[in-house]
């Protein structure tokens, strides 16, 4: 049992295909307030540098249903700084995820403390999801956009990031094939 409640924290709230993909309408409903989102790989690639016209109205959008937005990134202060510079929200840079630091500077950032009405948006299981779900917050993993532009790092948590699926299947198989079976045909 004590290995179950160890690799669940690697098993996202839910799997979408896109940061497009999900139903903020609902989560709204469903009492969440805060989006702490990822930057690279989830809203653009590591090749782009700045969010598009679109993606702006989008982020706009989540706003105006009533969401407070803070990005979370472990890249560092010009990447994010240039990324956010077209838009007025709150970031937190070298985040450092999964660990609870740069999470607990974000709910702070939006003086938001209701961990229960926070989601966490990301590619990545081993910063944004593992990090989230070790906070208490409902964790919604996106795929990445171009994947072929992952960073070394990164690259690096992709590949333990399958240990770990293999072992949630195991240990939580209804569970991972509820939330996110999709997820291993990328």
């Amino acid at each position: 049992m004590a290995k179950q409640g160890k690799y669940q924290k690697f098993i996202p709230n839910e799997h979408q295909k896109s940061v497009q993909n999900i139903d903020f309408l609902n989560l709204y409903k469903m009492g969440f307030r805060a989006l702490l989102i990822d930057i690279d790989n989830t809203l653009v690639s590591y090749k782009e540098h700045e969010p598009s016209a679109e993606l702006i109205t989008f982020i706009k959008g989540l706003e105006s249903i009533g969401f407070k937005i803070v990005f979370i990134s472990n890249n560092n202060q010009e990447r994010v700084g240039v990324f956010t510079s077209k838009m007025d929200y709150p970031f937190i840079c070298s985040a450092r995820k999964p660990l609870k630091t740069g999470f607990k500077k974000a709910l702070k950032a939006i003086d938001h403390q209701n961990r229960a009405e926070v989601v966490v948006i990301g590619d990545q299981i081993m910063t944004d999801i593992l990090g989230g779900n070790r906070m208490g917050f409902f964790t919604i993993l996106v795929e990445p956009i171009l994947r072929k532009s992952d960073i070394l790092p990164t690259r690096i948590n992709r590949k333990m990031e399958r240990f770990f699926l293999k072992k949630a299947k195991k240990h939580n198989k209804a569970l991972y094939e509820s939330r996110f079976k999709t997820y291993e045909k990328m």
